[in-house]
């Protein structure tokens, strides 16, 4: 972790040009802003991750908030540092309280040298290193609603932090620019009354200061609004799906810029229709994806196993929270994999591929897309509330190094010069050439039913055996074009860690303090699940003596994966589990490592 440093003191206006009390210098720093819904949490949040991108640091933020539209406790985290970063920190420079209970809930994770900003319109706070402004009161009387306090708040904080003042008020012109213009003014007032209350109190002054990154060319985005990227420059051309927290951002995403480029998004009645509607597009041609969460994806899979059979290519995205049932819909999990595992009634092929950061989320949509078309078969996208929605910086997109394949696909003179057509043709690899409805001089029938070439209902044992066969060796035959594992780490440490999805933020720091004490680990990202890669994790497990899986769910899911499939290394496996809702911070996974040493 990064220690404050002190720097020479700034000149500031509220003392007529006189130094004042030395800054402390944060390299890494993190603020919790928290209120009830609806006091504008986020947008404090998304206004300082504008700042710290400006400055050049890497920016991760989270949110905190109930599943209802209004009230109810709601808080937003953002850590910016130096160093690339893709988890929480530990503890909490500045916390900004719309209320006392976000000072109740923040101030146990408050370091040492932290600071309190609170809104004393409504109540005081006797916390040390404290200082309390009415802003919903300052605003609402100048502005005509007490909602510009957030903005206000953003204001004092750039004082706090000793923000420079052109750069603090760029970010609320280029926040709402698209606004009104009268929004604009009165956000930029606000701004104002922040800035000049806490000018003039000596408890706000200059305590911290922000230093520079060299993290220039990048941008801030979710993991949600990489997979509809991913789906548009990957050829996806349409998308059905029903709101569920926390997939919903990719539909309106969809909806928002998928149209221009001649696709179609479709918003369902619910989770059925939803997959309905993408198989019976998939059969027409199309490229498609549905996305979901824990319940919506009870209700879509007979529909995924009937794309399974039928061997009709669909993405689905699976946005994982707190189950069962309704849970905790905006809550971190990761406790579905068992369920995807073991998809429904009956056996079929079927990929589950897990993205880490919102780079990978791009990357691995466009591949499920290809994986889905090449080898006929349902490719599931297994993410999490934190990947899906947490902002965190990242490198642009790398939209040339798109490749989309189609697989064995038949038109124009390939068809022509058939002299029949079997849409279940039995092949090599398993993967039989198809051609949509409407192709030239082509027909056939698709079906769910157990079927023979022809397509046609079939109970034979005899092709019941070979349609089976041809359908699940395809998990054996794909197994080198699956995305592979990523390692980090030196190939000699006998400690080893695997994870998936957002866990790879806070294993990754994990590994730079153990190395800080001179311990060193080892960790395999899994970014293919099913059919498990045991032909890259079985040789990780081997180098090591112990292995920590490190996962959001009660019963070790991956883990019991792994040792199912990997059980001469079932001793070396320990359970490395958080199932709070919260995701994992940094030293509960260093504890975990040294027995909490």
């Amino acid at each position: 972790m990064t220690t404050p440093a002190v720097r020479n003191p700034p000149l500031s206006a509220a003392t007529g040009g006189e130094a004042t009390t030395p800054a402390q210098e944060l390299s890494d720093l993190s603020v919790m802003i928290g209120g009830q819904g609806g006091d504008g949490t986020l947008t404090v949040s998304d206004l300082l991750g504008r700042y710290f991108r400006k400055r050049g640091l890497y920016v991760y933020t989270s949110r905190n908030v109930l599943s209802r539209i209004r009230g109810g406790h709601a808080d937003a985290s953002i850590r910016a540092s130096r160093d690339p970063i893709a988890s929480v920190k530990s503890q909490v420079d500045v916390l900004v309280a719309f209320d006392n209970e976000a000072i109740e809930i923040g101030k146990a994770e408050l370091a040492p040298h932290g600071f309190v900003l609170y809104d004393s319109t409504t109540f005081h706070s006797e916390l040390p290193n404290s200082a309390g402004f009415p802003f919903a009161t300052l605003v609402g009387g100048p502005l005509g609603q007490p909602i510009f306090k957030n903005t206000a708040a953003y204001g004092a904080l750039s004082v706090l932090f000793g923000f420079d003042p052109v750069q603090t008020r760029l970010v609320i012109e280029e926040r709402f620019k698209r606004r009104s213009p009268e929004a604009l003014e009165k956000n930029l007032k606000a701004l104002e009354i922040g800035r000049k209350v806490a000018l003039e109190d000596p408890r706000v002054g200059q305590r911290f200061s922000v230093a520079e990154g060299d993290a220039r060319d990048l941008i801030l985005t979710t993991g949600n609004q990489a997979v509809a990227l991913g789906f548009v420059v990957g050829g996806g051309r349409f998308f059905a799906g029903y709101p569920i927290t926390p997939a919903t951002e990719i539909m309106e995403y969809l909806q928002r810029y998928l149209p221009a480029f001649g696709g179609i998004v479709r918003q369902a009645e619910d989770e059925l229709a939803a997959i309905n509607m993408v198989i019976g597009a998939s059969y027409t041609g199309s490229r498609v994806m549905t996305s979901t969460s824990g319940p919506g994806l009870s209700l879509m899979t007979e529909g995924i196993g009937h794309a399974g059979t039928a061997e009709l290519p669909i993405v689905v995205a699976d946005c994982q929270r707190v189950g069962p049932s309704t849970g905790e819909p905006t809550r971190n999990e990761q406790s579905d994999l068992s369920h995807l595992a073991n998809l429904g009634h009956g056996e079929y092929p079927r990929f589950i591929l897990a993205p880490a950061t919102p780079e990978d989320a791009f990357d691995l949509t466009v591949e499920a897309l290809n994986l889905a078309e090449r080898w006929r078969l349902p490719v599931i996208l297994l993410l999490d509330q934190a990947l899906c929605q947490n902002t965190a910086t990242c490198r642009r997109f790398e939209l040339s190094n798109v490749r989309v394949d189609r697989g064995k696909r038949l038109g124009g003179d390939a068809a022509q010069g058939l002299a029949q057509y079997k849409v279940y043709q039995f092949t090599d690899d398993g993967v039989s050439p198809f051609a949509p409805p409407g192709t030239p001089g082509l027909w056939s029938e698709v079906t769910g039913n157990e079927h023979d070439e022809w397509g046609h209902v079939s109970v034979n044992p005899v092709n019941r055996v070979r349609m089976m066969q041809k359908r699940m060796e395809k998990m054996v035959r794909a197994r080198n074009e699956l995305p592979p594992c990523r390692l980090f780490g030196p190939s000699e440490a006998r400690i080893g860690f695997v994870g998936f999805g957002n866990t790879s933020g806070p294993i990754l720091e994990a590994m730079r303090i153990l190395e800080s004490r001179g311990i060193g680990t080892r960790y395999l990202q899994a970014r293919t699940l099913y059919p498990v890669p045991v032909h890259e994790i079985e040789p990780f497990l081997a180098g090591l003596d112990v292995c920590y899986v490190v996962e959001h769910n009660y019963t070790g899911q991956l883990a019991r994966l792994l040792r199912e499939t990997m059980p001469a290394q079932h001793a070396k496996l320990r359970s490395t589990l958080k199932y709070d809702g919260t995701s994992f911070r940094a030293p509960e996974i260093v504890a975990a490592a040294t027995g909490g040493a």
